[in-house]
């Protein structure tokens, strides 16, 4: 199924739901996430945002309801945390050139969001930073992508902690990360 013909078909679908297509299959995606998923997708956005403007920088932070979309691969994904850099096209709803992406695990969602949604992302020349947040303890998994390769993989535990995304010159401590979510 073309990309085309699934935007055009689920123009059709209830206004109340949200869809992703994963290689030529659409996926019903849960609509109301529990309040500490929205909460933690806020941190990593506005830790994201702040240091880009901070710096200069021409990165900028999207959150769940703006799109990755790419033709090659069949895929129109929501990530909780998308990075892109430069200026985006007035009236776009998506880009196809992340360069940073996250998704916050839930029970319903982390398979795919481990698997499948890996699987695709990685096949995206832009990006350098796949990261996977547990929703109820401070812990990330982050893959990266070394000189051109997918092959670092850092787990990163405890509220001490930072993650660091050198592609993006960031750094985000665990502890803002969970900021209100999580008893200190």
């Amino acid at each position: 199924m073309a990309l085309d013909d699934v935007e055009e078909s689920l123009a059709d679908k209830p206004r109340n739901g949200r869809w992703e297509l994963i290689g030529g299959r659409v996926v019903w995606m849960m609509v109301g996430a529990r309040w500490e998923h929205a909460r933690i997708v806020q941190n990593i956005a506005l830790g994201l945002e702040v240091g880009f403007r901070a710096g200069g920088s021409s990165y900028q932070t999207f959150t769940e309801t703006f799109c990755m979309k790419s033709k090659s691969l069949e895929a129109a994904r929501l990530p909780d945390v998308l990075v892109v850099c430069g200026d985006i096209e007035p009236g776009a709803t998506s880009v196809e050139n992340p360069t940073v992406l996250v998704e916050v695990l839930a029970p319903g969602t982390e398979a795919r969001d481990r698997f499948e949604k890996r699987a695709v992302y990685q096949q995206l020349a832009s990006l350098q930073h796949y990261g996977l947040v547990a929703r109820d303890r401070p812990h990330l998994e982050v893959f990266d992508r070394v000189e051109g390769r997918w092959g670092g993989f850092r787990v990163i535990d405890g509220p001490d902690e930072v993650l660091e995304l050198s592609t993006i010159q960031s750094a985000l401590p665990l502890r803002d990360i969970y900021c209100r979510v999580l008893a200190e």
